[in-house]
């Protein structure tokens, strides 16, 4: 196919320019410094306050007991006789397996699902979930109410915060799927009516368990 002197004219133009590097006219605007400002103080009452704004329900135990005995009540309270969990650390944690409504069924029975998390969000309140998980992709989406529970450890300022530990966790070889849930699943694409609960859980809990 013959070029035309003009198109080959440009393209000896792009082949010159390519071959020759050219350095980042803004550098800082790469993502290599955080549009705001670092926080590592007070990360629980952050995570808490953006939490709750977007209809999370946010429980602060001071131990592994309490954590049991907040979990007993809200079951009572909310009438639960099936609620599941597969992840093997939290069962044996907080022997979770000696209250009378944990696997009693199965995922599709279940009313509520306990999960751990990868990372928390504070200045979104935001969990970060994986694939590596215990609970795999199914689980915190499936039943109607998502109780996680997390460490004080696990609590990072902003998300670029929470990507970093994830490379340095795997080393480097991410989970096939990470997802970043903030609350209850909503949404408003049916006449810009807000609607909870259409994709996910209807209910978010996270039980944040001090070290």
């Amino acid at each position: 196919m013959k070029i035309s002197p003009a198109k080959e004219n440009i393209l000896k133009r792009v082949r010159n320019a390519l071959s020759q590097s050219v350095q980042l006219p803004f550098p800082n605007s790469e993502g290599n410094n955080s549009v705001f400002k670092t926080e590592n103080e007070g990360l629980e009452l952050k995570f808490a306050e953006e939490f709750a704004r977007l209809q999370g329900k946010f429980i602060y135990c001071t131990s592994k007991q309490e954590l049991v005995e907040n979990l007993q009540a809200l079951a009572e309270h909310k009438e639960w006789s099936q609620v599941y969990c597969q992840t093997p650390a939290l069962l044996k944690a907080f022997k979770l397996g000696q209250l009378p409504f944990i696997n009693k069924g199965d995922m599709h029975t279940a009313e509520a699902a306990i999960t751990d998390c990868e990372y928390l969000i504070a200045r979104t309140g935001t969990m970060v979930l994986s694939a590596a998980q215990p609970s795999g992709r199914a689980l915190p989406v499936y039943t109607p109410v998502h109780l996680v529970i997390a460490y004080t450890h696990q609590l990072v300022f902003d998300l670029k915060d929470a990507i970093n530990r994830l490379k340095d966790r795997y080393n480097g070889e991410l989970p096939s799927a990470i997802s970043f849930a903030t609350g209850p699943s909503r949404t408003a694409d049916i006449e810009k009516t807000l609607v909870v609960g259409v994709h996910g859980p209807k209910e978010v809990y996270v039980f944040l368990v001090d070290e």
